[in-house]
């Protein structure tokens, strides 16, 4: 599986420290950015996560904020992307079995091991493929075409 990562500055090191952990566990990452603590404007690194999972390059992106919600605002923006801004491990695995979320939101401010928690049920959480959701989803994605 291949996983897309981007943060803000804010999200930078604990970045770094999931893409090892990632990796340990047998993904392909993508490192999208930023690489520094220095400013940065999150928007920019949400819509390069959507657009490499549009253009095939990723399955999945991971975006890390100061609080996730910036980044999934954004990412939302970028057609054919479902973002959820995930707190814990029962939306994490409901973001994906219900909605088909193919990209997570993280705030920095939580903690590393609950990061991780989450993010093992968002990557090996399969969608249900329910009529139900897809009826909802297409509902979602046909809105203002």
């Amino acid at each position: 599986m291949k996983v897309g990562i981007a943060s803000d500055h804010r999200g930078v090191k604990k970045k770094e420290k999931l893409i090892k952990y990632l990796k340990k566990h047998g993904y392909t990452i993508y490192d999208y950015g930023t690489n520094s603590e220095e400013s940065v404007d999150y928007p920019d690194y949400a819509f390069l996560v959507g657009e490499k999972i549009n253009s095939g390059e990723i399955d999945f992106g991971i975006l890390i904020c100061g609080t996730g919600i910036g980044m999934c605002i954004a990412s939302n923006k970028v057609k054919g992307i479902r973002c959820a801004k995930v707190d814990n491990v029962e939306e994490a695995k409901f973001s994906r079995l219900h909605n088909n979320a193919n990209v997570v939101a993280l705030s920095n401010e939580m903690g590393l091991m609950r990061m991780k928690d989450i993010l093992d049920v968002f990557l090996s959480t399969d969608f249900s493929a329910e009529e139900r959701h897809i009826r909802r989803i297409a509902k979602i994605d046909n809105y203002g075409n």
